[in-house]
């Protein structure tokens, strides 16, 4: 049994009722440093100034009162001993991942006079477990993300849209959407060619996310046309942002192939109220006064406003 205890590979500790060590495994002396004879009868606490103690004296107080194991996982708490990593295939990360268990051990007379922590290296499979919630993770921003300007691609952005009008339905906080293109772009394209117009929509993209606050859900919705949801932001605060945005652009004027390339574009405003019936009203309500800013001449703001 001894020598069983002495080789599993697994840590193996005994604790009496004042947390002093009884029982120390080569597990535990291989990753403390710590030989058996120097940890013998000194407090756990003594010896891991680091360990959780508060938490850890809760948890084996638990199993001495109720004569039931104690458990915990790497995802609950990535470690308890402060042990190096010595994994070959996960030896990027710096401390071994473990799980514990707390178990009672009882006397001939039904009295639990001591406890063992069993603990158990899970680098490996936490390390694996958390690389696949991490590349699932970067799966799921490419899935919903335009590659040209780092937005919101169309399908996810009009899910998102939906999801503010119900939001407003539930609410009545404000929320206006705008939508805004390009001004001339086919142009651009024709006279300088589609690498021009991709750089034009890239630096579009990237100055909407310079502008926007973190709240505001943006997207590119279709060639050179762009749709901002502004959250709790109504008309007027949605028509400053549109300036902003319009001024700045119009101040851009990137250099291709030694070629300079201004450009301005034109934006419409829709602000949700409770007469607008649907998601797809709203919409409809913004690209008109889009078109309104198309046809009045472009490089400026319309406000959508209801036939009354």
């Amino acid at each position: 049994m001894l020598d069983m205890i002495q080789t599993i590979d697994v840590g193996l500790v005994v604790l009496d009722k004042n947390y002093q060590v009884q029982v120390w495994n080569n597990f535990m002396e291989t990753h403390s440093g710590l030989r058996p004879d120097q940890v013998q009868a000194k407090s756990l606490f003594e010896l891991f100034p680091d360990l959780p103690e508060e938490w850890l004296r809760h948890k084996i107080d638990s199993v001495f009162f109720l004569k039931n194991r104690a458990f915990t996982t790497w995802e609950q708490r990535p470690h308890v001993f402060p042990f190096k990593n010595y994994r070959p295939i996960t030896g990027t990360v710096d401390f071994m991942y473990q799980n514990i268990t707390i178990i009672p051990l009882t006397s001939l007379t039904g009295i639990v006079t001591h406890i063992s922590l069993i603990i158990y290296d899970v680098t490996d499979n936490a390390v694996n477990k958390l690389e696949a919630q991490r590349v699932n993770q970067e799966l799921q921003v490419l899935s919903r993300t335009d590659k040209l300007t780092q937005l919101y691609n169309r399908g996810y952005w009009q899910d998102r849209l939906e999801q503010e009008f119900n939001r407003f339905v539930r609410n009545t906080s404000p929320c206006s959407l705008v939508m805004f293109d390009i001004d001339h772009f086919k142009k651009v394209n024709d006279t300088y060619g589609h690498p021009a117009g991709d750089k034009i929509i890239s630096l579009v993209g990237e100055t909407l996310r310079k502008i926007m606050r973190k709240t505001d859900i943006a997207g590119r919705y279709g060639g050179e046309e762009f749709a901002v949801i502004l959250v709790d932001t109504d008309a007027a605060h949605a028509q400053g942002f549109c300036e902003r945005l319009r001024t700045t652009i119009e101040a851009i004027k990137p250099v291709v192939e030694g070629i300079e390339i201004p450009f301005t574009i034109s934006l419409g405003i829709a602000e949700l109220d409770e007469q607008t019936a649907s998601a797809k009203e709203w919409l409809a309500n913004t690209d008109q006064a889009l078109y309104q800013s198309k046809h009045g001449g472009r490089n400026q703001t319309q406000l959508f406003k209801a036939k009354s």
